[in-house]
């Protein structure tokens, strides 16, 4: 690393004020501060100091993010063996999903990582970080025969539209990964729902069995075959069709450990995201009409991308409240507002999405009514005080 160390230092001038390269400042300090921690520091004005800086914290979300990657490479194998009715081992299904998996993950980088080093020039700042994450995000949300230039036009228009126009990294109002799936939902119905877009892809012309549906257990629910439903262990474990990266609970709760533990991701969105899931799950259970609303509660959270919601997009730092308070009653209303649409709503059958994109805009509202609360709070501590000083 020293020698790689010295080497930067070399070619540094270069790329300063008056260098040949000047004017690719901005890439040569991305790709310095995501191989070295920064070694500037704050001269003027209140900062936070802390030990980790923004990549370092994108990179410990990437990592949680693995296991769902992992499992999700393993599970597109298994579906298309499954479809065409053909044994298969565990890295056989492994190595035939990720090189489905793989083409997509390139094209969200190259088309949304450009994207940012475009903007970086024209401005003149340095390259944002948060790109790092929503690069892995927007392909695990995804069908995985989605086509390539499809992912590539909603990744431009997440990043664009979603991110730039508002100023970069720490600006957007919209969690740019679910903005990517929103915009080809809204736009491109056919390749995001339905049977065949879990499977279509996979058979590559190959006759699929009888018998064999790529129904997922929410389009099931919609259509009203409820006894068609995968067992819970099954859903749980995430061997059934849907996104890449939302069909496995349990690679989900380990990423959601990690982001826990190295205190990235907010515990108490997560846990209220549930809770509220929980709440509106019985209400519908008690007033039940039809089977549907039969369903027990616990099953919501580990269909569709109702766990992968709550771990990587609700927790947001940026789209998502930032009071203490407020992420309670923003993780509650993100899981209430999720299986309500789900439920009322067969023309829509998963409702994490548009909950998550509702509530981040909602979310600065949010605040403000804590932060407004608290202040009203000391003012009447204040007063009394005053009042008994009086007195």
């Amino acid at each position: 690393m020293d020698s790689l160390r010295k080497k930067i230092d070399k070619i540094r001038p270069h790329f300063m004020e008056g260098g040949k390269y000047s004017k690719l400042r901005s890439v040569f300090e991305g790709f310095e501060s995501f191989l070295f921690v920064p070694d500037r520091v704050t001269f003027k004005g209140s900062h936070i100091r802390d030990s980790i800086d923004l990549k370092r914290t994108m990179t410990v979300v990437i990592i949680a993010l693995i296991p769902a990657f992992l499992f999700g490479a393993y599970n597109t194998g298994l579906q298309h063996f499954r479809s065409i009715g053909v044994e298969s081992g565990l890295l056989q299904n492994f190595w035939f999903g990720f090189l489905k998996i793989l083409p997509l993950v390139i094209v969200s980088y190259v088309t949304g990582l450009g994207i940012e080093f475009i903007a970086a020039q024209l401005r003149g700042h340095e390259i944002n970080e948060g790109f790092l994450v929503s690069g892995l995000l927007i392909p695990l949300v995804m069908p995985v025969d989605v086509p390539l230039w499809m992912l590539a036009l909603a990744t431009a228009f997440a990043v664009i539209l979603g991110k730039e126009i508002f100023g970069g990294t720490g600006m957007n109002i919209f969690n740019p990964a679910l903005l990517a799936r929103a915009f080809l939902f809204f736009s491109y119905p056919g390749w995001m729902t339905g049977d065949k877009v879990w499977i279509e892809g996979l058979t590559q012309g190959q006759n699929v069995i009888d018998g064999f549906s790529g129904a997922t257990p929410l389009s099931l629910l919609a259509q009203g075959e409820a006894a068609k439903l995968p067992s819970f262990m099954e859903m749980f474990i995430g061997t059934i069709p849907g996104s890449i990266g939302e069909t496995s609970t349990i690679a989900i709760l380990i990423g959601a450990v990690i982001l826990i533990a190295t205190g990235i991701g907010s515990w108490k969105i997560i846990l209220s995201t549930f809770a509220g899931g929980l709440f509106m799950g019985l209400l519908l259970n008690i007033f039940a009409v039809n089977s549907y609303m039969e369903l027990p509660f616990y099953y919501h959270f580990v269909m569709g991308g109702f766990a992968f919601g709550a771990v990587f997009m609700a927790t947001d730092p940026v789209s998502g409240s930032q009071t203490e308070t407020g992420k309670w009653i923003y993780g509650f209303l993100i899981g209430v507002l999720s299986v309500l649409i789900r439920v009322l709503n067969p023309a829509y059958p998963e409702g994490v999405m548009l909950a998550i994109l509702l509530m981040n805009v909602f979310a600065p509202l949010i605040d403000y009514y804590v932060v407004q609360s608290n202040i009203n709070r000391r003012l009447r501590r204040a007063r009394v005080a005053i009042k008994n000083q009086v007195k």
